[in-house]
């Protein structure tokens, strides 16, 4: 048996399916992109934890010039340290068959027999190596699928000035390697970028490190201070050239898929509570009209004996239903859009397995905080309907106040057709439902504009990375700093056009108790290859007598203009300055110091010395500049900056881009929800006022306009503040976001986002518009005629 005033709550939700329905789909918008995002987090932090574990992940990490295998014993001695490994790890070029341009490789040795104590390898396909052997390599997966290598192909690799055939015997994935990275980008370029596992015998007699090291790996105890071994460390490898130890946090693969998790943190957050937020104040605006046409209905109620709490029970029901639908629809499209997102993110990586689970405590959140939102929103209107009297409920509500409008009144009511003027009498008479009305549109645009504001920023910061401050075709790298002497070499290869040097040293910034590891690069003042511009494009110079910083950089060691900063060179004898810092620099890409090349020489206590060179090139001449470089024994790294855009594009601008659309879509929704509840609850509530007015002769066409121009004014009305409001939760995301240290994006919205942004509302007012007028055409206008009192 259904109670009455449940057979009521079916009919009010029958009568209303439209609006009840676009309501839902705003709520399983927020519930979606929560279960989305904390689906796609956890399952991605579980499998990056997993194969950490699985394979031990080393802690710390550390450079050597050349140090004694002893040293190894003496390291394991640190206290908190539990696993030491030691490694011969160098760079080479490749000759890649089918490959006109070079490609580089990492060679890191593995233990003659046995695994490694840190950073093992996951075997996908093929065997390990064989005791004796030099010229097998075990290689990383996404080297071989870039470039349709498989088990039993060979590449040639320059090996201290040799050629030397390296035959791939199997393919790898390592903890090490996640996000498989060169050393010194920050963009993956699987193509032109492989690591490569070796026997250590033969890189040890390759690069004359019998009996020794030039890398150490470290794992520690649980509960052990990484700052103190990493101290203790530093202080043993300086006699033999360390290189300045660090943390797993500044390791390059692991800084960089942290900063995507962070990044999915972030937008996590955003976009549900934006949905969210949006939904409550939909159902608030829905539900405080609806109880206010059903008055009459709500003191005959009172009058025939329901409780307050009854009447109030019974309304909050009909936005639980509302709730549970949206909910239920946003659990099924979450967890298909976690699925999807997972494995299309999980494809820059590279694990052995990737685990995908939804959390049932995720499921709860998601569907509390909708019902939280939403009641919260509704809670109010029912608390005021109820409240009402029966006796004054009874009656219809009070007339609005008559008078002339601002306009009349300045005396161009005249020029106005009778329409025109009720519009505007309507829409000043009653400015807190107008209001209402204008900020539920605006917010629509507003959450539009955050949808596509991700893409803007993408499209600037690929245009400003590539080609305002990286302006040279190639950059090529040296094994260790050398003499210009190699600059006068690269000018005169063929198809070079002009050559720039480049100095960089690994060194320690600190300023009183903060430090952070970083490259220090030295560039000539008057180079135009690689520029310094900022997040504006203004340029700056390389400071001849002190260094310019990110300002993230800044910002993280809490350092300003004209303080001084303590610079530790991690290189050679390791010198230092106190050096002022002359400029800060809102760069988008990492955390970096920036130095005049000469005035770098001078503090290394060296005279010129480079570790590359910048270079433009003539693209007729392409193939004859590739073939030069890879025979070019001192060039150990040559990155393209044309493969560096295309993997950009390809992986982080992708990831990103697809998200932006799934995003956009819902905002969408949420803007089209907005807009045809505006227009159908205006409708409700004037659809006596207009069927009176058919009954006094207006014609169809003058009472549709009446309504749907008080909706087009109020919604040209909202574009504006729409535009203001989506710039300032765009600004709000913009600040989360470049929380991140390995990239920043510019606060940049084009216009072609407002004029999206309103195109779409402006759409969903027509379609909306179209519906609405259908229905005036079935007024009951003979319940117009019937006494109301």
């Amino acid at each position: 048996m259904i109670a009455p005033l449940d057979r009521k709550l079916i009919r009010d939700l029958a009568g209303m399916w439209g609006q009840a329905l676009m309501i839902a789909l705003v709520v399983s918008a927020g519930v979606a992109t929560f279960i989305n995002s904390r689906t796609m987090l956890y399952s991605l932090e579980t499998t990056r934890a997993g194969f950490y574990d699985r394979f031990y992940f080393a802690d710390v990490f550390a450079g050597v010039k050349r140090a004694p295998e002893s040293i190894k014993q003496r390291a394991a001695e640190i206290p908190g340290v539990a696993r030491v490994e030691s490694r011969v790890v160098e760079m080479v070029n490749l000759d890649v068959p089918g490959m006109e341009e070079p490609a580089v490789a990492q060679l890191i040795s593995m233990p003659v027999s046995g695994e490694p104590a840190l950073n093992r390898v996951y075997l996908r396909r093929g065997r390990r190596l064989e005791p004796g052997r030099d010229d097998e390599v075990l290689a990383s997966e996404k080297f071989t699928e870039a470039n349709g290598l498989t088990v039993g192909d060979s590449v040639t690799a320059i090996i201290n000035g040799r050629k030397k055939d390296l035959r791939i015997v199997g393919v790898v994935l390592s903890p090490e390697y996640v996000f498989q990275v060169k050393p010194g980008d920050l963009v993956p370029d699987p193509e032109h970028f492989g690591v490569f596992w070796m026997n250590r015998e033969a890189l040890e007699m390759a690069f004359d490190m019998e009996g020794a090291f030039n890398d150490l790996t470290i794992g520690l105890m649980r509960g052990a201070e990484v700052e103190e071994v990493i101290f203790r460390l530093d202080k043993l490898l300086v006699p033999y050239g360390g290189l300045g130890a660090y943390g797993r946090e500044d390791q390059l693969s692991h800084m960089l898929l942290e900063s995507d998790i962070q990044g999915l943190k972030t937008t996590g957050l955003v976009a549900p509570s934006i949905f969210l937020a949006v939904a409550a104040f939909l159902l608030n605006v829905v539900l405080a009209r609806l109880l206010a046409l059903q008055r009459e209905q709500i003191a005959a109620l009172k009058a025939f004996g329901y409780s307050n709490v009854a009447i109030g029970w019974h309304y909050l029901k009909f936005v639980l239903v509302i709730i549970c639908f949206g909910s239920l629809l946003g659990m099924v499209g979450g967890f298909f859009l976690a699925r999807t997102f997972t494995v299309m993110i999980a494809e820059l990586y590279q694990y052995p397995e990737l685990i995908i689970r939804m959390r049932p405590s995720v499921v709860a959140t998601a569907v509390s905080v909708a019902a939280g939102a939403a009641l919260l929103g509704a809670v109010g209107a029912v608390r005021r309907a109820v409240r009402v009297p029966p006796a004054e409920a009874m009656r219809p509500e009070p007339p609005a106040s008559f008078g002339p409008t601002l306009l009349e009144r300045l005396g161009l009511g005249r020029v106005l057709p009778s329409s025109a003027r009720m519009v505007l009498r309507q829409i000043e008479r009653r400015p807190v439902k107008s209001g209402l009305s204008v900020l539920a549109i605006a917010l629509s645009v507003a959450i539009i504009v955050v949808g596509q504001f991700i893409q803007d920023s993408m499209d600037y910061t690929l245009d400003h990375q590539f080609f305002r401050v990286q302006r040279y075709d190639m950059a090529v790298s040296t094994l260790e700093a050398s003499s210009t002497d190699i600059l006068h070499d690269l000018s005169h290869m063929p198809g070079v056009m002009r050559v720039e040097p480049v100095r960089t040293v690994a060194a320690r910034i600190r300023f009183g108790p903060r430090s952070r590891r970083v490259g220090l690069m030295g560039l000539p003042r008057d180079g135009t290859l690689y520029r310094m511009a900022d997040d504006s494009g203004a340029l700056y110079r390389p400071p001849p007598g002190g260094v310019t910083l990110s300002a993230s950089l800044a910002r993280r060691l809490g350092v300003e203009v004209g303080q001084l900063v303590r610079v530790e060179t991690l290189e050679g004898k390791r010198p230092a300055a106190m050096l002022p810092v002359v400029s800060l620099l809102e760069d988008l890409q990492g955390l970096n110091a920036y130095m005049d090349i000469d005035s770098l020489n001078r503090l290394m206590r060296q005279g010129p010395r480079v570790t590359g060179a910048f270079l433009m090139t003539d693209s007729a001449q392409q193939t004859q500049t590739y073939h030069a470089l890879k025979e070019t024994p001192k060039v150990t790294g040559v990155t393209l900056k044309s493969s560096a855009i295309e993997s950009f594009t390809e992986t982080l601008a992708k990831n990103l881009g697809t998200m932006k659309k799934i995003n956009l879509f819902f905002a969408c929704v949420i803007a089209v929800g907005v807009v045809y509840n505006s227009t159908r609850i205006a409708q409700s509530e004037r659809s006596r006022e207009l069927a009176t007015l058919r009954v006094v002769g207006f014609t169809r066409g003058e009472i549709s306009a009446i309504l749907l121009g008080e909706l087009g004014l109020l919604t040209l009305a909202a574009m504006p503040l729409g535009w203001m409001m989506g710039y300032s939760f765009a600004a709000g995301l913009n600040l989360l976001m470049n929380q991140m240290e390995a990239f920043r994006f510019p606060l940049v919205v084009e216009r072609s986002t407002y004029g999206i942004a309103s195109g779409v509302v402006l759409t969903a007012a027509t379609l909306s518009g179209l519906l609405v007028r259908r229905s005036l055409d079935h007024l009951d206008l003979i319940a117009v005629l019937k006494a109301r009192d």
